[in-house]
């Protein structure tokens, strides 16, 4: 593999997916749409009930907002990168794949540079929601905007590689609505994006609380929220670093042909 073949694989791949997203005008409208709801209307109901704050020290709707910010931002990134999933089993239906991973490139690279494609969108799409942030009146700091950017792309890449791993195992895409279920929903809420981790410790809810630690998404959440505040989180970043190889790598041991032959073979 040349230099001049890689680059060319890398924009040939990365404008596709570009163009698939330009061309789905509701695309951007929709990623909005959710976090949007969670910013403004939940974030209102749940914090404040009766005149009373659940979730203290956040004694307000705007400190609340403040907080879960990070993590709705965190949940541009989730489904954005289930997204690359659902495309990536239309693709493996529709024979792309196949003719893809045909290419006289590695294949680890051919997925690789999906998932960059990816990834771009991902922080394209948190991008907007920061906007809309804004726009609502949270108050985060000047810098967010440069300094969430890490946290947004080695998030992305975490969550797209998870979203490639998943791709391996969803056959069909009548599948993939009842698979996501099984992810995402269960990864969101057992994290750090709308409540902190000691207040589920405080609240005696301890199978809750060790499940939120070690969730992977936590700590992509806790990386955005350090690095939002120009802060470095060392442990989150060791996390996501460690689960954005490990994912990548199983994706790229699944998308292998002779490692299918061989699962085939054994069913036989």
């Amino acid at each position: 593999m040349t230099i001049t073949h890689a680059l060319r694989a890398l924009r040939a791949l990365s404008m596709r997916e570009l163009i698939k997203f330009w061309q789905q005008k509701g695309r951007m409208f929709s990623a909005m749409v959710r976090p949007g709801l969670w910013l403004l209307v939940f974030a209102a109901g749940f914090q404040n009930v009766f005149g009373v704050s659940i979730i203290p020290p956040y004694e307000t709707y705007i400190e609340y907002q403040e907080y879960i910010a990070p993590g709705l931002l965190a949940m541009v990134l989730l489904f954005n990168g289930m997204q690359t999933s659902l495309a990536m089993v239309y693709d493996r239906e529709m024979g792309v794949m196949r003719l893809l991973l045909t290419a006289p490139l590695p294949r680890w690279y051919l997925l690789l540079c999906k998932l960059l494609a990816g990834t771009v969108l991902s922080v394209i799409q948190a991008y907007a929601f920061l906007a809309m942030c804004y726009l609502a009146g949270i108050n985060l700091p000047d810098t967010a905007w440069l300094a969430a950017l890490p946290g947004l792309l080695l998030g992305g890449a975490m969550l797209g590689a998870l979203g490639l791993l998943l791709s391996v195992t969803i056959r069909q895409l009548e599948n993939f609505a009842s698979t996501m279920n099984f992810v995402i929903f269960p990864m969101f809420f057992l994290s750090t994006a709308l409540y902190p981790l000691w207040k589920l410790e405080e609240s005696g809810a301890d199978l809750i609380y060790q499940i939120a630690r070690f969730n992977p998404f936590t700590h992509v959440v806790e990386f955005l929220r350090f690095s939002m505040y120009g802060q470095f989180n060392a442990g989150a970043f060791a996390v996501v670093s460690g689960c954005f190889l490990g994912f990548f790598a199983l994706a790229v041991i699944g998308y292998n042909p002779q490692s299918v032959m061989v699962r085939r073979k054994g069913k036989a």
